[in-house]
């Protein structure tokens, strides 16, 4: 695969593979500049004794290699926000206690039911200077909330440090923040927070203005609520508004990428922007204007959209490829590829860990190195079916590298994204450039009439063609279960099966065939271990008990409550592939794997004459818990979230008292006996 010779990509992978390295091991600042210094020392060694050692080019890429890696492992030590000073974390001992924070709201998300959110900056907390983000969780009241970015907002309230999954393989939202550098969250009510008229005027601040400008000029001007909030979406970089079924339809088609402005919409804008300075002499000045203009255009529109993390590093990401065009780079994209990567975890490494970036690069690698293979393949003589044909291409080459990625993380696959993208993508390109021309009007206060409900119409169109395409839900797939494994061993097959298409012999056929036997082997490995795989569970679910007993391929869940579907249920059963479920009534007394399992349900009464390994408390029984601990003796009390939480508080005092590990699912998660 001569794509990874470029030396840059040898280079930025040791890069990644430290940062990679520094976070997973929480690597001091200190011992990782350190080690910084130490290979630096033996790369300049290396370098000016190059001619003077045997072997010298393979020493000296050693000493390249291992510098980019200490590189990577500080870049990430420095840019962890646990290990700075300042950070508001290292003042919060307790999450029962109250703090004054003073923060600056930075970027609006998706309203829950309850409450409004918005990831904030901490300028103060208990009247000492600091700094860090943290999610900031409003509750809705009968006032109307209108925050503005900038703001200074005095809090009282209690901060909650990320707290790990209370169910087995749900999503860890907790991991999630952390990735962003938000290490915590609090949650306030109408009385406990004050908007002071001091306002931090940065860019954030004047973009946050020039949105609601624009947005309010649309709502002027007649433009239907529902379309606005797509095109906000679109061009603005707003879609917390976006109803649920334009969300669901839109998720369902395969088309949920086009509503959060990511690489997608910053690479029409930079196609539209060659295409119309193309007509400028291709001299060194006008080249030089056109680069400008574009850059300019880039930004410029990176500031409209909020500069969200995602259309940040997609601004960045399309700079550099631009320089690149413009320095007739075009043999080296794999290399302006990797500079545009470099650069951009050079300054936010945390992004190498976000969904977004990963399917982005993905998907452009494989546009590069698939799509001229594809095209290759078809040649039509006519402009209209080559024109489509293009498109499938280009589709077909992003959706094979996003593939394995959007399995592992969502685990569902919509069948019909080629219809989707087919007809979508045309749209919203046309989408794209009437609506950042009708958003700069709108800015400006004008916006002719003509243009407004062209775009409103096409905004309509477009929702329309997606709830058709969603309403096939035959086509979609779901709970695919996929692991790392798996994702890894697909990437080798997509691989080596495009290496062996390019030009075919009978060793890449052979190589090929190998990844195939590979996958097999790493599915077959991984069935193998679940249907051999035992284990007893407490879900953690409020108000109620559910109770999972798992027997290689089948698991038993056992719950007098009614079980409705749920995503936590679900979670777990796709990562344990799918085994077969039967559902029965909740008895006092289970036996698994030698384990004595005594339940005790709302009525408080259990047999003296056993003695149990495991006792379970529901239902918050009126028990004296001493008494039963000195008549039963069970090694651990385990008590879910269908208790009163006076009566758990109670019962861990008990238990500490007769030195009986006592295990809350409410507090600490679901309990597991292997």
């Amino acid at each position: 695969m001569k794509e990874l010779q470029f030396p840059l990509v040898k280079i930025i992978f040791w890069f990644v593979l430290g940062i990679l390295f520094s976070y997973y091991q929480n690597t001091n600042p200190e011992l990782a500049f350190s080690a910084l210094f130490i290979s630096f020392s033996l790369f300049i060694i290396s370098y000016f004794y190059a001619n003077k050692i045997r072997n010298s080019n393979i020493i000296f890429g050693i000493s390249l290699y291992l510098l980019f890696f200490f590189f990577g492992i500080t870049t990430q030590a420095i840019h962890t926000d646990f290990y700075q000073s300042e950070n508001y974390i290292h003042d919060v001992t307790s999450s029962e206690k109250e703090h004054l924070i003073t923060v600056v709201l930075r970027e609006k998300l998706k309203d829950t039911k309850y409450s409004h959110r918005y990831i904030a900056y901490v300028k103060n907390i208990d009247h000492q200077k600091s700094s860090g983000k943290i999610l900031v969780n409003f509750y809705k009241s009968t006032d109307e909330f209108k925050p503005g970015f900038g703001n200074y907002i005095y809090l009282k309230s209690a901060v909650l440090k990320h707290e790990k999954p209370k169910n087995p393989d749900q999503f860890d939202y907790g991991s999630y923040l952390t990735h962003k550098s938000i290490l915590a969250q609090t949650y306030v009510n109408s009385d406990d927070y004050k908007v002071s008229s001091k306002i931090d005027k940065n860019i954030w601040y004047y973009s946050d203005q020039l949105r609601n400008r624009i947005i309010d000029n649309l709502k002027k001007s007649g433009f239907e609520h529902q379309e606005l909030n797509v095109v906000a979406a679109l061009i603005l970089g707003q879609q917390q508004d976006i109803s649920p079924e334009i969300l669901h339809d839109y998720q369902f088609a395969g088309a949920i990428h086009i509503l959060s402005v990511s690489g997608l919409h910053v690479g029409y804008l930079l196609l539209f922007l060659n295409f119309l300075l193309g007509a400028l002499p291709k001299t060194k000045l006008f080249n030089t204007i056109k680069l400008s203009a574009i850059l300019l255009s880039l930004w410029g529109f990176a500031i409209l959209a909020g500069l969200s993390p995602s259309v940040v590093r997609s601004a960045a990401m399309f700079s550099i490829v631009a320089i690149g065009l413009h320095l007739n780079r075009k043999t080296n994209i794999y290399n302006t590829l990797c500079i545009s990567m470099f650069f951009i975890l050079l300054f936010e490494p945390s992004f190498l860990f976000d969904i977004g970036f990963q399917l982005s690069y993905v998907a452009l690698f494989f546009i590069i190195w698939l799509y001229p293979l594809i095209n290759d393949i078809w040649n039509p003589k006519y402009k209209i079916i080559k024109y489509l044909w293009e498109i499938m291409a280009v589709s077909l080459a992003a959706q094979i590298g996003a593939l394995p990625l959007s399995i592992y993380y969502f685990h569902q696959f919509p069948g019909l994204f080629f219809i989707t993208n087919l007809i979508v993508i045309p749209i919203l390109g046309f989408i794209m450039v009437l609506g950042v021309l009708v958003m700069l009007l709108a800015a400006f206060n004008f916006i002719p009439a003509v243009l407004s409900k062209t775009l409103e119409w096409s905004i309509s169109f477009l929702n329309e063609i997606i709830h058709w395409v969603a309403s096939f839900e035959s086509f979609i797939i779901k709970s695919i279960p996929f692991n790392g494994l798996l994702l890894l061993s697909l990437y080798l097959i997509i691989i080596a099966f495009a290496i062996w298409f390019k030009k075919p012999n009978n060793y890449k056929m052979i190589v090929a065939l190998a990844t195939t036997v590979l996958f097999q082997s790493a599915y077959l490995t991984t069935v193998w271990k679940q249907k051999n795989q035992k284990e007893f569970i407490v879900f953690n679910v409020k108000k109620a008990t559910l109770i999972g007993k798992k027997e290689g391929d089948k698991i038993t869940l056992l719950t007098n409550d009614t079980l409705q579907e749920n995503t936590m249920l679900n979670s777990y059963l796709t990562a344990n592939f799918n085994p077969e479920v039967d559902q029965k009534k909740l008895q006092n007394l289970i036996y698994f794997n030698q384990n004595k399992i005594l339940i005790i349900d709302q009525s408080g009464i259990y047999p003296t004459s056993i003695h149990p390994d495991v006792v379970v408390i529901t239902k918050s029984p009126k028990l004296n818990l001493e008494r039963m601990l000195k008549s039963l003796r069970p090694k651990i009390v385990v008590a879910d979230a269908s208790n009163y939480k006076t009566f758990l508080k109670k019962w861990k005092a008990t238990c500490i008292k007769e030195k009986i590990p006592f295990h809350a699912t409410g507090e600490k998660g679901f309990y597991r006996l292997p």
